[in-house]
């Protein structure tokens, strides 16, 4: 995938238990994260919704959505995050990168905070 880069991050379930540490592909085309269903489901991360979804290639298809809490940098979120069906989907997509305030940095292949105008009156 040209513009990706893999970043090490923690995703468990927000209601406590188990966590574990994967490496994601950064994917800013990709609007939700996406993990194996078999990983979220060892973490007892359980669907909340099924929704269709397009992918890339054209392709279309239902995927359960669930929450999880994902650590970045030693800072945690609660986020949607998509079941893959297969064994190799570790993405980090956009919805999650906006909840944790991240710019993604191509050339230098990191993820930097968001720096905020402020508007003082």
């Amino acid at each position: 995938m040209m513009g990706t880069f893999r970043k090490r991050i923690e995703i468990g379930n927000p209601d406590g238990g188990d966590s574990m540490e994967v490496d994601a592909t950064v994917d800013t085309g990709a609007a939700h994260s996406m993990f194996p269903a078999s990983l979220l489901a060892d973490l007892r991360i359980e669907p909340v919704t099924n929704r269709q979804f397009r992918f890339a290639d054209g392709n279309a298809a239902n995927l359960d959505v669930g929450l999880a809490l994902i650590t970045i940098d030693a800072e945690q979120w609660p986020c949607p995050v998509l079941f893959s069906p297969g064994e190799t989907q570790f993405l980090l997509g956009a919805t999650t990168l906006e909840i944790f305030d991240l710019m993604v940095d191509p050339v230098g292949q990191q993820l930097i905070p968001r720096i905020h105008q402020a508007r003082i009156f």
